[in-house]
Formats: C-alpha cells, structure tokens, sequence
C-alpha cells in the first residue's frame, strides 16, 4: 500500500510542477519576480524555496545531492534554468522514490538551525509531498494575482482521472 502510495505522489509532484511551470511561462519575469503576498515574497522566489526544500530533503534521503545554504536561497534568477533543474529534480525524485521498497528505516538529519531529528523515511516523505503541495497552493493563487484567469488544476483527482501512469 505504501508503495503505490508514495509512487503516485512522485508521479503528481512532477506532472503538478509542470503545470505550474508552463502557467508560470506565461508570464513576463518581471511579474514572475514582483512580489505577490507569497510567503517568499514573488512567484521566482517560491518557486526557487520549493527546488531548495527538495534538495535538502533528497539529500536526507540519499545522501547525494545539492545542498542550499539557505530557505530563501534563489538558485537560478533566469527562469529557463530554474525549469530545467525542476524537471531534473522531478526525475531525480521518481527514480527515487518509485525504486524504494521499504519505508520503516530511521532517516537521521539535521535541520537548517543545527538540530538532529530522527524520523522514519516514510513519514519524512509525507512531509516532503505535502510540503511540495502546500508551497504549489500558494504558487496557484500567486498565478491568480499575476493575472493568469484561471491556473491549471493541480488537484490530484484531475491526474488520476486523466488516464495518465500514476504509478510510474
């Protein structure tokens, strides 16, 4: 059950990051960058903050991997990179995750004040996905703000009910 579980959030993570992506390219940079009320300020930044998260978390998983400095760290300021990276790391996160088997070993990590946490691997990625999707909502409305009438659904019923592969 988990498996199926966890493989269909890795299959909507990247089809949920295209979308968001390709309603984000719509726009002018300087909209992408102008702040809009979003936690991290402009739709750039959140978009930078949720590849930043997915890079320390890959790196807990695995070990390997970029590690940002920073929360707010802006990676890439030229969109067409930014993109590019997120679709690496969209790859990157379903070969990982579709290839896992078990999900009980205790992941230990340090957080970005120092501190150590131990935590089952399975519950540090239902942190990760609805981590992923809670940033993706604000995205949504800060594509709303920007002017975009109506951004694509991201909603996970709307994959399933595509007919598309959600489980990799």
């Amino acid at each position: 059950m988990l498996k199926a579980y966890f493989d269909q959030f890795a299959v909507y993570n990247s089809w949920a990051n295209r979308r968001v992506y390709e309603d984000a390219a719509t726009l002018p940079d300087e909209v992408r960058k102008r702040g809009a009320g979003l936690f991290f300020g402009s739709l750039h930044a959140t978009l930078n903050h949720v590849l930043v998260a997915d890079y320390i978390w890959m790196r807990r998983f695995t070990g390997d991997g970029p590690l940002p400095q920073r929360l707010n760290q802006i990676l890439y300021e030229d969109f067409s990179e930014l993109r590019a990276a997120r679709q690496a790391e969209d790859e990157r996160i379903v070969d990982f995750v579709t290839g896992l088997q078990e999900y009980d070993r205790v992941i230990t990590y340090k957080n970005s004040t120092g501190k150590t946490f131990r935590q089952l691997l399975g519950a540090a990625l239902a942190h990760f996905f609805n981590h992923q999707t809670h940033h993706r909502g604000q995205l949504h409305a800060g594509l709303t703000i920007a002017g975009i009438r109506e951004p694509a659904s991201l909603d996970l019923v709307a994959l399933q009910r595509s007919g598309a592969d959600v489980k990799a």
